[in-house]
This record gives C-alpha cells, sequence and structure tokens, in this order.
C-alpha cells in the first residue's frame, strides 16, 4: 500500500495535466474566423445615435462606424450593422439582448472594464473615457453647483460619481437623453452638466462649451469593442487589423476627422 501512495503521488499531478489536455479536446473549436471568411461579412450591433461614435448621418457616422469600416475593409470583408436601441440605454450589458445571431461585434460605448470582460472578448483600445463636466464657461469648483448627470454608458464607476457629487454638496438632477442635458445647461437649468467624456466632448463642441474631466479620483478607461467569448481567431485578426490601422495612421486620421474627440 505505501508503495502504492507513493506511486500515486508521484504520477498524481501528471495524470491530472493528461486529463486536462484530454478534456480540451473535447471543447467545440474556433470556427469564427472561417465562418466570417465564409460568409465575407462581420455583423456589429451598434446602437441608433451615440454620438460621437455613432451619430446616424451618413456623410460623417461617428468613429466607431469609420473604424469598423476600416477595420473590415482591411480584412477584405463587408460589414453589416445591427441598430440596437438597448445599447448604453440600460445599466447592465447582459440586458442588452444580444447574441452570436445579431452580432459578432458589440460598438458604440463599449468600456473596457472588469465587467465587460467577464462576458466578452475586447479589441484593442483606440479612445479613453470615464466621467467629464461640461458648462458654460470653466468651473473650479462643484460645491453647491445644480448638475445634469447623463449616465448612459455602462462599465463607468456610477458609485464613485454618486460619492464624489454627494461630498462636493452638488445640486443633482439625472436625465434621460443628451438633448435633455444640453437644453438644461442652455437655459441655465444646470449650472453644469456631467457625462460620458466623449458625449461631454461633443456637447461641449456643439455648444461651444467648456469640457473638462472630473477629478482624478473616479477612473478612466478605454473603450473598445466587444466580442463574443472564445471567438478568439476572430480577435486576433481583428487585433492585426487594428495595429496594422495604427501604424499606417488611419485611426488617428479617423479620431481627427470628429469634433468632440477624446479628451487629452
Amino acid at each position: 500500500m505505501p508503495d502504492f501512495r507513493r506511486l500515486a503521488g508521484n504520477f498524481g499531478g501528471v495524470a491530472i495535466v493528461v486529463a486536462l489536455l484530454l478534456g480540451v479536446t473535447f471543447l467545440p473549436a474556433d470556427n469564427s474566423l472561417q465562418e466570417v471568411r465564409s460568409t465575407g461579412t462581420i455583423s456589429a450591433c451598434v446602437p441608433a445615435t451615440y454620438p460621437p461614435l455613432v451619430t446616424g448621418d451618413a456623410e460623417k457616422p461617428g468613429i466607431d462606424i469609420e473604424l469598423l469600416k476600416a477595420v473590415t475593409a482591411h480584412m477584405g470583408v463587408t460589414l453589416s450593422l445591427n441598430i440596437n436601441d438597448a445599447i448604453g440605454r440600460d445599466i447592465n450589458p447582459r440586458n442588452w439582448a444580444l447574441n452570436r445571431g445579431n452580432c459578432l461585434i458589440i460598438a458604440g460605448g463599449v468600456v473596457d472594464s472588469n465587467l465587460t470582460r467577464s462576458f466578452l472578448e475586447t479589441s484593442p483600445p483606440y479612445a479613453k473615457t470615464g466621467w467629464a463636466v461640461i458648462s458654460p464657461k470653466p468651473v473650479t469648483d462643484l460645491k453647491g453647483l445644480n448638475a445634469g448627470v447623463l449616465t448612459l454608458v455602462s462599465g463607468l464607476d456610477r458609485i464613485g460619481l454618486a460619492n464624489l457629487l454627494r461630498h462636493s454638496e452638488t445640486h443633482l438632477q439625472i436625465v434621460r437623453t443628451p438633448e435633455e442635458l444640453a437644453a438644461g445647461i442652455a437655459d441655465g437649468s444646470f449650472d453644469v452638466g456631467v457625462t460620458e467624456a466623449l458625449m461631454a466632448s461633443h456637447l461641449a463642441s456643439d455648444n461651444k462649451w467648456s469640457v473638462a474631466w472630473m477629478p482624478p479620483e473616479l477612473a478612466r478607461y478605454n473603450l473598445v469593442f466587444g466580442l463574443w467569448k472564445g471567438d478568439m481567431t476572430l480577435k486576433h485578426a481583428i487585433d492585426a487589423a487594428f495595429a496594422d490601422l495604427t501604424a499606417d495612421g488611419t485611426i488617428a486620421d479617423i479620431l481627427a476627422r470628429y469634433a468632440g474627440a477624446p479628451l487629452n
């Protein structure tokens, strides 16, 4: 019996590794890139509008739409857009009712956060985002101000934002649309507006307002595209396209074409 126990101790680890390797052979094959090559199309789920990422303007469709067109063209396939109004309109991305049948890529405000990575693969980042403040004139202190707050993009730190504004003794009013936020600032109902940085930059550019990052204790995140877990061959192809488009300046040119481009 002691000899058996010694053998089990010596070879038990090896047996576990062999079992894991055998288990891997039974996992479904990753055919995601092969499927794209066979159909010649990549489908992407995007919101109807989320300027400057998605504008709904055919002449200037938005940063994310132009990036998707550049990536798919570089891969030699066409782009198919699937509009989904739930993207960014609900706090929890799991409630966006998306699946692989709807699209292979999710874009239009996907933040690279722990929550996102819990159910999606992510593309390389192309811009930074976080919370920003807009106002007719620059502000240095939020204390006592009336603030309209728009929180469409999921993945940002809403609890941290709420705590900071509460400690600043800011008077909050939650709004549901960019138009409502802009109207409140324009008519003086709000001294400032607080929202996601690219949206803030876009509204500030349209109205010639001031825009700035919220204090650095609020985390900033990378903007990315989302892909389904396990679609690694497709992810590697998209990563390679991003690398080439970054090297030849295409991505920088797209970002520069949009007023309300990412904050420095």
